[in-house]
């Protein structure tokens, strides 16, 4: 072949294979594209991350309502189920986004569901590119609870704070107007004790209370022998139980450690003995044992006081560990007592790992059950090491 020609069909065979290239390049970016647009708007893998490590429901719908991201927080509170939004009001909050380009912030309450709690979700809700909405949702049913919680005891507290100022003013007055009477003023004074007693009693229990609800509630923790705390507690009631015609006995003891606050312990097997006490009529028995046992394995230790009382009603027997809840108010308010007791006596068991529950009928008496997970100092000296 003469090199004219030589280098023309070089020259035209390189062109071929630089216009195939191109072609070839040109057909995969097209396929590239097709695929593209046929599966929608995608999220990338760091976004992914982010709204897995965070600890609010996070949710991105895609043009067509479909879940393209979510976490395990909007599974958890509702916001997703399975692979859609989890109630049709929120999808319509999502779509009114969509369409309007608004976002959106503020409550988004579910349908009515028989048989389900009712559920109302704080959402943002915002647009991003290409139709895609992400969603914000964050369930604050806690938060409300805890916030009526609060409002209800600080209206308890105010009440009952009321009562025994108002008394001790009215006695104080009594007094001054009465003195001239030595007994009148005696009769008074002693009336004036209780209701300083009582008060005083009620500011130390919201105290407790109080701080029983901070983040670490233990002020201190060893092991605790839970029959020297019986005795002890016993020994703190005798007086009373002496007052009120009856019989507090120790009927079976194990030696068994817990580990915990001993201080505390102490009050809470008090407040029930002293319940006990005030809920019993005169002659009755009060019985405490101290029982080791096991389950699945674990070694625990109860605790039982036992009456044979006026009793709790089966409807009443999930509130009485409410703040200022009584089952008498009449006898409660005649003993002293200022209803928050086994409030305080729930808070201290789950601050150590425990358990309450009682067993009750009307006419025949209660029994409260403390439980607390067995301990052995071994295990102390390991965590210390």
């Amino acid at each position: 072949m003469p090199p004219a020609q030589a280098a023309l069909f070089g020259a035209l065979l390189a062109f071929a294979v630089v216009a195939l290239a191109l072609f070839v390049r040109w057909q995969i970016g097209q396929r590239r594209e097709a695929m593209r647009i046929e599966a929608g708007p995608q999220v990338s893998p760091e976004v992914e991350k982010v709204i897995r490590d965070v600890p609010v429901g996070v949710v991105i719908v895609g043009p067509h309502d479909e879940l393209l991201s979510h976490n395990d927080a909007a599974v958890r509170i509702g916001a997703v189920r399975g692979s859609r939004l989890g109630y049709k009001r929120l999808l319509a909050a999502v779509r009114d986004v969509r369409f309007q380009s608004l976002n959106f912030d503020g409550p988004v309450d579910r349908e009515p569901i028989p048989g389900q709690n009712p559920l109302q979700l704080q959402c943002r809700i915002s647009l991003l590119s290409d139709d895609m909405v992400l969603l914000v949702a964050v369930d604050d049913a806690q938060s409300r609870r805890v916030e009526a919680v609060r409002r209800d005891f600080v209206a308890n507290v105010s009440h009952e704070l009321k009562t025994p100022i108002g008394a001790i003013s009215v006695l104080a007055e009594a007094v001054e107007s009465a003195k001239d009477d030595p007994e009148a003023v005696e009769r008074f004074a002693l009336r004036l004790q209780r209701e300083t007693a009582r008060l005083t009693e009620l500011v130390g229990q919201i105290i407790d209370l109080s701080r029983l609800q901070a983040a670490d509630p233990l002020l201190e923790q060893d092991g605790v022998e839970l029959t020297e705390v019986v005795a002890e507690s016993v020994g703190r009631t005798r007086e009373q139980a002496s007052n009120r015609g009856v019989n507090v006995i120790v009927a079976r003891t194990t030696s068994t450690l817990v580990l915990g606050d001993r201080w505390q312990l102490a009050d809470a097997i008090s407040n029930l003995i002293q319940n006990a006490i005030n809920y019993s009529d005169e002659g009755a028995r009060v019985a405490i044992s101290v029982i080791d046992t096991m389950e699945d394995g674990e070694q625990f230790v109860e605790v039982k006081v036992s009456d044979n009382g006026i009793g709790i009603k089966r409807e009443e027997q999930e509130r009485i560990f409410e703040r200022f809840y009584r089952v008498d108010y009449g006898r409660s308010r005649s003993t002293g007592g200022t209803g928050l007791g086994l409030s305080i006596v729930r808070h201290i068991v789950l601050a150590h790992a425990g358990s309450v529950k009682v067993w009750s009928n009307p006419g025949q008496g209660s029994t409260f059950t403390l439980r607390f997970p067995a301990f052995h100092r071994r295990e102390l000296q390991e965590e210390e090491t």
